[in-house]
């Protein structure tokens, strides 16, 4: 006579509509840490065995705070919830969002407890590759290994957040392969380059404007900068504000870190430059009158306006071409600028207090290159200490 088999506490036998049979577990799931409420989980099986090999393993589950109630949750939910969640600046924001954006294409209807790591793979191999957008079927370019490798971040913690919350089991986007990464070598102007750039900015409006950036300011800064934040007289120049885009539209803001707020002595042409911009948008000021935006920044257009950043950068790509310089991007100038005063012997943490960097070891490893001039330089002291 065989042995009856005991259920598992709280389970029972139930008849279904159709006649069948089933034994129904009902669990005790623990809190849940969304709403705050004792969960509970039911599950029915078509035998004992079946139930009591189910309940010991959920059991464990609820020990260890890993069982995952069924849910359905698509990723799009999942997605929109935890952004809106997020306490951060709205330029970070809108960075997160937007990386997100093809997973939402592709999977936003799907449950999240569906979500596969092969379903994130072949998602960054679709991106990598180019082809057509598949939110609106245009055609895209590939992304670069910086984009798709801040998406798959941005994706981990997403569902880290959903795992806690008891939504998914695991987190897939953990298991994903970064792309490799090839750290690209930074380009900086030389001195002699620099030269060309200021003096082809002299008949620009914009002259202030490439000074600030030459001396190590970023672009947000530089359009951000207003004349509260300049004293001729005394010298000095205060970095509190910043403009930063938001979805293609620039909007005020503070520096990103607390060493971002700086106070930075003038230099004697920057002193000039500024003293000729302000000159400037005073005669724009009488002659437009009451036309005029009394915006106060320094880095304006002719009817006082703040430059937007990425007009800013079209301005620069025809500075470069009436310099007849080499084209590199706006913020290689930054790096030009610690560059530059690196190879003139100024100590690293001066530099990193100059850029607005906490790290002086982040300066050194990324605003600072050598160029040919200092490596023909070192050859010759080389070759001076050989040959003694």
């Amino acid at each position: 006579m065989s042995k009856r088999r005991r259920l598992p506490p709280g389970a029972k036998w139930v008849t279904l509509p159709s006649g069948a049979k089933r034994v129904e577990i009902v669990l005790d799931a623990g809190m849940n840490p969304a709403t705050g409420k004792r969960r509970q989980v039911r599950r029915r099986f078509e035998s004992e065995a079946d139930a009591t090999k189910a309940y010991a393993r959920m059991s464990a589950d609820v020990s260890a705070g890993v069982l995952t109630t069924r849910s359905t949750k698509t990723v799009e939910v999942v997605c929109r919830d935890w952004l809106a969640g997020r306490r951060v600046r709205p330029s970070t924001l809108a960075n997160y969002a937007d990386v997100l954006k093809p997973l939402r294409a592709a999977h936003g209807a799907m449950p999240v407890q569906r979500l596969e790591k092969a379903h994130v793979d072949a998602l960054v191999t679709s991106l990598a590759a180019g082809g057509l957008s598949m939110s609106n079927g245009r055609p895209r370019r590939p992304w670069s290994t910086r984009s798709l490798n801040l998406m798959l971040t941005v994706l981990q913690m997403v569902l880290e957040d959903a795992t806690r919350q008891g939504w998914v089991v695991r987190n897939v986007a953990r298991y994903v392969d970064r792309v490799p990464q090839t750290k690209r070598e930074m380009q900086t102007f030389t001195e002699a380059d620099v030269r060309k750039l200021l003096k082809a900015a002299e008949s620009d409006r914009l002259e202030a404007a490439w000074h600030l950036a030459l001396s190590g300011l970023r672009r947000g800064e530089v359009c951000g900068l207003t004349w509260d934040d300049v004293d001729l007289e005394a010298g000095e120049l205060n970095i509190r504000h910043t403009r930063i885009l938001v979805d293609g539209v620039a909007l005020g803001s503070t520096p990103k870190t607390a060493k971002g707020n700086r106070a930075l002595p003038l230099p004697d042409s920057l002193r000039r430059v500024l003293k000729r911009a302000r000159k400037r948008q005073n005669e724009d000021r009488l002659r437009l009158g009451v036309d005029y935006l009394e915006g106060g920044y320094v880095v304006a257009d002719e009817g006082g306006s703040p430059m937007h950043p990425e007009t800013l950068g079209l301005a620069w790509g025809r500075l470069l071409d009436r310099a007849e310089v080499r084209h590199l991007r706006l913020h290689d100038a930054r790096h030009t600028s610690g560059t530059l005063m690196h190879l003139r012997g100024v100590p690293v943490a001066v530099i990193a207090a100059w850029l607005g960097h906490a790290d002086a070891a982040f300066t050194m490893r990324t605003y600072v290159h050598s160029q040919d001039d200092a490596l023909r330089s070192a050859a010759s002291v080389l070759d001076v200490v050989t040959s003694a």
